[in-house]
């Protein structure tokens, strides 16, 4: 079957490009001589993280619980929950994936998320490694770098059951930059950041090994960055509108595609396609207007968008008609594959296997 063939909405993956980004970034991390730990909670899939690892990852970082059980269930067996987890059913879970054997690790920025986890580690009779999470500019979870977060680390490290073993960041507001120069620049900044923290802890005699960097736009510039240990990118599998408009990667990267038949000419100016929010979501880009690119017509925009009904801006001269179908890369990858519970592997135009979102929803 052809994907021309396939019904739409279709969230198609080009493998040939998959593979291509996988084993780029890969080779980026190797000749940087930096651990590469992806995210996955970008595809949510066990077959692709296990790819990431034959080709090199040391392990993967998850957002959730849920979405590290379903990857131990895969199994895979190293897996950072970059995350704070609170709350005894948590705690619980957590533990039970220790006692299964999973080397995990759990990111912090509080003592009393730390100290929950601390009790998982005296029952279990270990200590659990830990990050800790520090804010460089997207202002999310974390305390500052410094010696606010120096002192946290220090009180941490106190506790029985617990090892700060890593410095990590999420440089999220790198997708806002609008060139490339710009992403270098944070990703200089997070980094230094992490490393004078480090080195703060280390004047007080506490040495913490790991300096993980993540966000897909900074890992581009990792080879340039001495002292990071660490990268955690998500989006560079497939690519999207955050990383394509700001120049960070070209449209052969791109491997995702949204495939949308057009519904309905109702009125000049305007086509509806059947790919709505339930499909290509309602993230927004800074860097271009709408919800979504049309490589094939880039003069029209995805201007407004019900659950199933993508309204398109069309120039007067327009010369779609109802049945066509049309290819779009969607501004987010990581939101549109949590909305389905496959995706259309192709190779050559052709279907080649389904990928299946084994995490898709586990978002506890």
């Amino acid at each position: 079957m052809r994907i021309e063939q396939m019904e739409t909405p279709a969230v198609a993956i080009d493998l040939d490009i998959l593979d291509a980004n996988l084993k780029r970034t890969a080779e980026l991390a190797a000749k940087a001589g930096v651990n590469l730990r992806p995210h996955i909670k970008t595809h949510k899939s066990v077959w692709i993280a296990r790819k990431q690892i034959e080709y090199g990852a040391v392990g993967i970082t998850v957002a959730k619980l849920g979405e590290a059980e379903v990857m131990a269930d895969g199994g895979i067996d190293d897996i950072l929950i970059a995350f704070p987890l609170v709350g005894a059913g948590k705690l619980k879970r957590l533990a039970a994936l220790i006692e299964r054997g999973v080397r995990v690790t759990v990111s912090v920025d509080s003592v009393e998320a730390a100290s929950g986890i601390s009790d998982v580690g005296v029952a279990a009779g270990i200590r659990i490694p830990l990050y800790l999470d520090i804010n460089t500019g997207l202002n999310r979870c974390g305390l500052e770098p410094g010696l606010p977060s120096a002192e946290l680390a220090i009180q941490i490290s106190a506790l029985p059951g617990v090892e700060v073993k890593g410095l990590m960041t999420h440089a999220g507001h790198s997708y806002g930059c609008g060139d490339a120069e710009g992403a270098r620049k944070v990703a200089f900044a997070e980094a230094g950041a992490l490393l004078a923290t480090q080195q703060i802890l280390r004047e007080r005699g506490l040495e913490v090994p790991e300096i993980s960097v993540g966000s897909t736009p900074t890992s581009k510039f990792v080879e340039q960055l001495s002292g990071v240990t660490e990268m955690r990118p998500g989006a560079y599998v497939f690519g999207d509108g955050s990383q394509l408009f700001p120049g960070l990667i070209d449209e052969s990267e791109c491997a995702m595609r949204i495939h949308a038949t057009v519904v309905s000419a109702p009125r000049p100016g305007a086509l509806i396609v059947d790919a709505g929010s339930k499909t290509l979501t309602s993230d927004v880009s800074v860097h271009r207007k709408g919800y979504g690119y049309l490589p094939d017509y880039p003069e029209i925009f995805v201007e407004r968008l019900s659950e199933e009904h993508g309204i398109l801006a069309v120039p007067d001269d327009c010369s779609l008609r109802i049945g066509d179908v049309l290819s779009i890369i969607p501004n987010h990858c990581c939101t549109v594959v949590n909305l389905r519970d496959e995706l259309i592997g192709v190779r050559g135009g052709k279907l080649e296997r389904m990928l299946k979102v084994d995490a898709r929803g586990m978002n506890t």
